[in-house]
């Protein structure tokens, strides 16, 4: 293995290799792969691991090192989660059987939980039950950060995890002051390295803070091999490896240059009419609406001109940016943008996510027998699977949840046609 042999057809067969001697395991990393990981570490200034298959395998590795903590507390698997998490949040309560409380924030869509550390002190003062972990997602989708400082202060505080999914903000650590989450004080996270960095697809990082228990970083391989395929790719592996020289180069001076440029153009935008949303450094959100547009529209239009965005829906565009576009490419995002005539503000707004009734656990809900129907027809049964692609991967209703009158209008609204509901 390979059967290719490394015979070049699509031309990258020759690097292309599996577990040869000399290569190193991933799971069982004594070797290159343990020295390559090493040094990722010492750039991120904690442990940290590879996963060779995103963020989600790292997510799913998070929670189940949050339940073996929990069981070594003897406490229960249960997680307080911001309810703006990635789907596989929920693929993961199925898998590891752990208990959610959601946590309802403010937010200009369901994409966006902005849990305030105020809210978050009262919730957990008054907890009859205190969680082993509480879970968020930050920089959300639309290009939100929270406050995570504050937030790591208060689950400190009442001896709580604070677990993150930082999948698009990989970058953070190399700002001209660190804004990644381990820094700010969590203390678990995860990295989507090929969302912005130079990172082939699927390359993604686990990191672990210095004052966790050792029994994370004893269980850290164990937890990812759990979840992870027993031929994780050589290829997703070297670019992580590549990426380790890049960093401790010229990678910094080139994001500050080039967050510099980024401002630039988010200031032009703005004096020509658009709004701007979030404050993630490389993403731009355009609130479409007042403007004339959806994001659906706009994204249309972008496309036309061979620009594709990372993510649309009728409130929202998103373009994500790093370091490997030129000044070209950004002035001819703008040129695209400015081009486009304002028209007057559509005023419709999305439906808000409510406080939803659960009917039965992620668990249940989801091995359970299940059948897709319109949504017209989904009023009044329980979710079974996400109803959402990816992206967004941010399910408007969770597993074993009851789907309301206003939920079908919320699923219509982004575009969610049929739901597949626990079958009756």
């Amino acid at each position: 293995m390979p059967g290719h042999k490394g015979k070049n057809i699509l031309g990258c067969e020759d690097r292309d290799i599996t577990e040869i001697k000399g290569a190193d395991s991933l799971y069982e990393a004594e070797g290159i792969i343990a020295e390559s990981e090493n040094n990722a570490s010492e750039l991120f200034g904690c442990r940290t691991y590879y996963s060779t298959e995103g963020s989600s395998q790292c997510i799913r590795a998070m929670l189940y090192l949050c339940c073996l903590y929990a069981k070594s507390r003897g406490r229960k698997p249960l997680i307080y989660a911001a309810r703006n998490v990635h789907k596989v949040f929920l693929y993961a309560a199925a898998l590891l059987d752990f208990q959610v409380q959601w946590l309802y924030g403010e937010g200009e869509s369901y994409l966006s939980c902005n849990i305030s550390a105020e809210k978050l002190e009262n919730t957990l003062k008054n907890a009859q039950e205190k969680p082993v972990a509480v879970y968020i997602t930050s920089p959300d989708y639309l290009g939100k950060a929270a406050d995570i400082g504050a937030l790591s202060r208060v689950c400190r505080k009442h001896g709580v995890l604070l677990v993150v999914d930082n999948a698009h903000g990989a970058y953070l650590k190399f700002l001209p002051e660190s804004r990644h989450p381990v820094d700010l004080g969590a203390h678990i996270c995860c990295d989507s390295a090929h969302k912005t960095l130079r990172v082939l697809t699927g390359g993604a990082y686990l990191h672990l803070s210095d004052d966790l228990p050792e029994l994370f970083s004893e269980n850290a391989k164990r937890a990812l091999a759990l979840f992870g395929s027993t031929s994780p790719s050589y290829l997703i592996l070297q670019s992580l490896d590549r990426a380790n020289a890049y960093l401790a180069s010229s990678y910094k001076r080139e994001l500050c240059e080039f967050i510099g440029r980024v401002h630039t153009l988010k200031e032009k935008l703005i004096n020509h009419g658009y709004t701007l949303y979030g404050d993630e450094e490389l993403k731009i959100t355009l609130c479409t609406k007042g403007y004339g547009y959806s994001g659906n529209e706009l994204a249309d239009i972008l496309r036309m001109q061979g620009i594709e965005p990372e993510f649309a829906d009728n409130d929202f565009l998103c373009l994500m940016l790093t370091p490997e576009l030129d000044g070209k490419s950004l002035q001819r995002l703008y040129e695209v943008l400015a081009a486009i005539e304002k028209k007057p503000e559509i005023t419709l707004r999305p439906i808000k996510n409510s406080v939803h009734e659960k009917v039965t656990d992620i668990k249940t809900a989801m091995l359970s027998l299940g059948e897709t129907l319109p949504v017209q027809e989904c009023v009044g049964r329980v979710l079974c699977e996400p109803s959402v692609s990816c992206p967004p991967a941010v399910p408007v209703v969770m597993c074993g949840e009851r789907i309301s009158e206003s939920d079908k209008d919320a699923f219509l609204y982004y575009g969610i046609t049929h739901c597949t509901v626990i079958k009756e």
